[in-house]
C-alpha cells in the first residue's frame, strides 16, 4: 500500500475524509508523507492523540530537527509564538497573558459581544435577504472583538482577513506565504511600536506596561503575540461560527431543540466543536526521545500530527461520533487541543459561540440555506477548515 499524503480534501462538512476514518480503525498511527516530501506519524486514536498533546516527549519547538511542516520548503515564521515553545518557556509566556481569558474576564465581555452581534443581525435584516452569513456576522463578530481587545484598529480589518485568509489556506506557493508573513509581520510590528510610546489601555498595552515593569519586556516577543491572538483567534472562531450554524441549518430537529430550550446552547455548542473540529492537525509536535506508541515505535527527531478531528470521532470514546447529537455534553472532545498548549481563547471562543448560535435563530427564526450543501465552497486544505461563503435567506 502506497503511503497515503496529507493534507486530505476535506470536501464535504458533514463526513469524514477516508484517511481518517480508515486510519482510526485499522492504523491509527500511520506513516504520511507531507507536500515537501518528508514524512510523519498521523495519529488518530483518542487516547494516543492525548499523550501527543500532553507527554514532554513530544515538542512543540519549530526548530528542532523534524519538526513537521506542510510548507513546500522550510520557510521560518517571521516571530516566533508561545505554539513553539515548551516546558517553562511555554508556562512563563502563557502565563503573563492567561488572565486575560480567565472565564471571569471572559463574562465580563458577554455584553459587548451581545451588543456586536446584535448590531451585525440589525444590519443584516435591514438589508434583507438574501445574504452571506460569513462576510455579514461570521467573520466581523470575532474581528471586530479581537480588535477591541488588542487595541488594534478596526479599519484595518480587511487587510489581516485578506492576508490570514491566505496564510492559513495552504494552496498559496511557498514565496507567496513568505510574503503573507512578512506584511503581517510588518503591520504587528509597527502596532507594537506605536503602543510603546504611550501604552493603551488594551490587552498589548497591558502586556507593554506588566512586561516593563517585570522587566522582561521582549518587542519582538509581544509582534508575535499580537500575530498570534489576532491572525489565529479570529480565523478560528470565524469559520467555526460558519460551520456551526451550517451544522445547525442542517439538522433542523438539532436546532429545534436548542431553540425550545436556549439553556442547551452551551452544551450544543460542544458537540459543533466535537463534530467539525477545524483546527483538525494544527498542532504539531516532534519526538525529543523514543516513545513507543499504540504498539508504534515514533524514534526521537520524526514528527507526528495528532488529528484532533478523528480523535473528536474515535467510536471507542463517542457513540455514533458521526451524528450531530446537541444533547450528547461531551466537554471531554479535544477540538482545542489537550494539555498544557490547549487553546488559550477558549472561553472566549465558546462565549462567541453560544451568543451567536442563541441570537441569530432567536432573532432570525426563518432562517435557512439559499443553496444546496453541496454547492457551498469550504476550505478543503487549509489548515483551519471552513466555510468560503454561507448564502442564506429567511
Amino acid at each position: 500500500m502506497s503511503t497515503p499524503e496529507l493534507p486530505v480534501a476535506r470536501t464535504c462538512p458533514f463526513t469524514q475524509p477516508e484517511l481518517h476514518a480508515r486510519s482510526s480503525e485499522e492504523e491509527p498511527t500511520t506513516r504520511v508523507r507531507l507536500p515537501n516530501g518528508s514524512h510523519a506519524w498521523f495519529v488518530t486514536r483518542y487516547e494516543e492523540v492525548r499523550t501527543v498533546l500532553s507527554d514532554p516527549r513530544f515538542s512543540s519547538d519549530r526548530e528542532k530537527p523534524g519538526f513537521p511542516r506542510f510548507s513546500l520548503e522550510k520557510d521560518k515564521e517571521p516571530v516566533r509564538t508561545m505554539l513553539g515553545m515548551d516546558a517553562e518557556e511555554h508556562r512563563a509566556a502563557r502565563g503573563a497573558v492567561l488572565g486575560e481569558f480567565t472565564l471571569r474576564r471572559v463574562n465580563a465581555l458577554r455584553p459587548r459581544i451581545q451588543e456586536i452581534v446584535d448590531g451585525l443581525i440589525d444590519d443584516l435584516l435591514t438589508a434583507g435577504p438574501p445574504a452571506d452569513l460569513v462576510t455579514s456576522l461570521a467573520l466581523p463578530a470575532p474581528s471586530l472583538l479581537m480588535c477591541e481587545q488588542l487595541g488594534v484598529p478596526y479599519a484595518d480589518h480587511a487587510f489581516f482577513q485578506e492576508n490570514t485568509a491566505k496564510l492559513f489556506g495552504r494552496e498559496a506557493p511557498p514565496e507567496e506565504t513568505a510574503a503573507t508573513y512578512a506584511r503581517l509581520h510588518r503591520y504587528f510590528d509597527e502596532l507594537v511600536t506605536a503602543k510603546e510610546g504611550t501604552p493603551s489601555e488594551d490587552l498589548l498595552g497591558r502586556q507593554i506596561t506588566e512586561s516593563r515593569a517585570a522587566g522582561t519586556y521582549d518587542h519582538a516577543y509581544l509582534v508575535g503575540l499580537a500575530f498570534l491572538l489576532l491572525a489565529a483567534g479570529h480565523e478560528s472562531t470565524a469559520n467555526m461560527i460558519s460551520v456551526g450554524v451550517l451544522g445547525l441549518l442542517e439538522n433542523p430537529r438539532q436546532l429545534r431543540l436548542i431553540a425550545a430550550e436556549p439553556g442547551k446552547t452551551p452544551i450544543a455548542v460542544e458537540e459543533l466543536l466535537r463534530f467539525f473540529s477545524i483546527t483538525d492537525t494544527v498542532p504539531l509536535r516532534v519526538a525529543v526521545a523514543d516513545v513507543e506508541l499504540g504498539g508504534v515505535l515514533i524514534k526521537a527527531g520524526e514528527g507526528v500530527l495528532p488529528s484532533l478531528y478523528a480523535a473528536n470521532w474515535d467510536r471507542s470514546v463517542f457513540d455514533s461520533p458521526d451524528v450531530l447529537d446537541v444533547e450528547r455534553g461531551a466537554r471531554h472532545h479535544v477540538a482545542f487541543g489537550f494539555g498544557s498548549h490547549q487553546c488559550l481563547g477558549q472561553n472566549l471562543a465558546r462565549a462567541e459561540l453560544e451568543i451567536v448560535s442563541e441570537t441569530l435563530f432567536r432573532r432570525i427564526p426563518g432562517l435557512k440555506l439559499a443553496a444546496d450543501v453541496d454547492e457551498i465552497p469550504v476550505k478543503e486544505k487549509a489548515s483551519v477548515y471552513g466555510l468560503h461563503r454561507l448564502p442564506v435567506t429567511w
